[in-house]
């Protein structure tokens, strides 16, 4: 612990750290200091940025795609996601926190360690957190500035390109295959590698893991590179227990930097309930008392829990505290953040299996596998939480076994169900595979026509600052709104 608080200490200059006028940088260079900071420091700044503070947690994770996807609801009108209105700042808030922070920062650490001869554990750990920032970009946009983005002070380049997003992916699945050779046995980034501690093997199969997500991403724009690549994946090692979980433990301080975005939107945020479709979902499955309680006294009778529906205002739903709301032990801002977990491997596992491509074990062992896995890991990430047990696990299975005749449809239902607050992949997966089967709303000035958005819009600032890149994306892509369909998803 006191290793990790000398690092958010360190983290603090870094984050506070502020640009001097033309001109006055050297009389700000101390000649006994180092003048470039250890990419120790950097790497854990940038895996802090990656996990996101309140501004884009609030409005593209929760305000928008946890609504969209029917994780949850409010009745609140700026709660804009499943009600389909437009919201320029919202929609753009992964954009404008993502490239000015999280993207700058990972291209500036990529070039000290290239002119620091490192192409070693550290530049194949980079590599795979630039994939997954680069990869939530792309799935909420479509089209991004890619190959020349973060590259304004390396290279002079102010006004990116966009890249197509089919070249995205095949780089981002060479550079997974890549940065997973280049990984050895050992780091120094040691404590400030706030996901896995420093160690490789974990980083390893969590760049694996990506290649699996990545590749089963491609099963409608591309079956064969899908395939391909799920088969690479599988065969180098992907994650293997609940263990390998790729996650940012948060903690309560210093100064705010490394509190949980999420838990920092439950302290200023109480209007949010989860939703019907959701809670009727899991209206016989253990974790349901788990993640939820009843909003007015905190009770977590099954009795006791109701979902609110989708699209819902003050008018139609005047006291919205008798729906339940997402469990306080799971809102916390020292609760941890996960990009990637071991049950959504399984469950892709299981979904190769149900196609006949290429993989050990049959679908129904993937499965079970995966169901125990979301169910379990509740209890070791959220400790203040009751522990599923395997007896528990095993009477759930025992209800609602596997059936191959509906394989993909339970498979895909349990990775939403597995995926609750991590509501990028949620809303990628559900786009990709169309299940769960939810019902849009048609709440008036939707703009979508009452159909549930498959995209995020483009900053309009874009428009103005980068405005041929940005012209050539949409005529490539189609229409800058929210109902385009991005390449994956066509």
């Amino acid at each position: 612990m006191k290793k990790i608080l000398l690092t958010f200490f360190a983290l603090s200059l870094v984050l506070s750290s502020c640009e001097f006028g033309e001109g006055f940088e050297e009389m700000n260079i101390d000649p006994n200091k180092a003048s470039q900071l250890d990419v120790s420091n950097k790497f854990a700044s940038a895996i802090l940025k990656t996990s996101g503070g309140r501004y884009e947690n609030w409005r593209a994770s929760l305000i928008y795609q946890s609504t969209m996807i029917q994780h949850l609801s409010s009745t609140a009108g700026y709660w804009s996601g499943d009600k389909y209105f437009r919201s320029d700042q919202y929609a753009n808030a992964l954009w404008d926190r993502y490239y000015p922070d999280v993207i700058k920062e990972i291209e500036d650490i990529r070039a000290q360690l290239t002119s620091e001869g490192n192409s070693g554990s550290e530049m194949g750990m980079l590599r795979i957190l630039r994939v997954f920032a680069f990869t939530r970009l792309t799935d909420i946009y479509g089209d991004i500035p890619y190959s020349e983005a973060g590259q304004g002070y390396i290279n002079g380049i102010l006004k990116p390109k966009y890249d197509a997003q089919q070249d995205i992916y095949m780089d981002m699945l060479k550079e997974l295959e890549a940065a997973v050779a280049q990984i050895g046995a050992s780091t120094t980034m040691g404590s400030s590698d706030l996901i896995f501690q420093g160690n490789t093997t974990k980083w390893k199969a969590w760049g694996n893991s990506m290649m699996l997500r990545l590749a089963m991403r491609l099963t409608k724009a591309d079956s064969a590179t899908a395939k391909a690549w799920a088969e690479k994946a599988v065969a180098a090692g992907t994650m293997t227990s609940n263990d390998h979980i790729a996650m940012v433990q948060h903690t309560d301080g210093p100064a705010g930097i490394n509190k949980n975005g999420h838990g920092e939107v439950w302290q200023a945020d109480g209007n949010a309930r989860m939703s019907k479709t959701f809670m009727d979902w899991m209206s016989d499955d253990p974790r349901l008392t788990v993640l939820a309680q009843r909003t007015s006294d905190g009770s977590t009778a099954v009795a006791d829990l109701i979902g609110m529906p989708n699209g819902s205002d003050g008018n139609s739903i005047p006291d919205n505290s008798i729906y339940a709301s997402l469990n306080d032990d799971l809102k916390g801002v020292d609760v941890p953040m996960v990009f990637h977990s071991y049950a959504e491997v399984r469950l892709l596992k299981a979904e190769m299996a149900f196609r006949g491509w290429s993989v050990p074990g049959d679908a129904k062992t993937h499965y079970e596998a995966g169901v125990k896995a979301a169910m379990q890991m509740l209890g070791s990430i959220y400790p203040k939480t009751a522990a599923i047990t395997d007896a528990q696990v095993a009477d759930y299975l025992a209800a609602k076994p596997y059936d191959a005749a509906k394989g993909w449809e339970m498979i895909s239902e349990q990775y939403w169900a597995a995926t609750l607050l991590n509501e990028y992949e949620s809303f990628n997966n559900w786009r990709r595979t169309g299940y769960p089967t939810l019902t849009p709303v048609n709440y008036d000035g939707n703009v979508t026509g009452g159909t549930i958005p498959r995209r995020l819009i483009y900053p309009v600032s874009e428009q103005n600052t980068n405005g041929d890149n940005y012209g050539a994306a949409v005529a490539r892509q189609g229409a800058d709104n929210f109902t385009t369909r991005i390449w994956w998803d066509k």
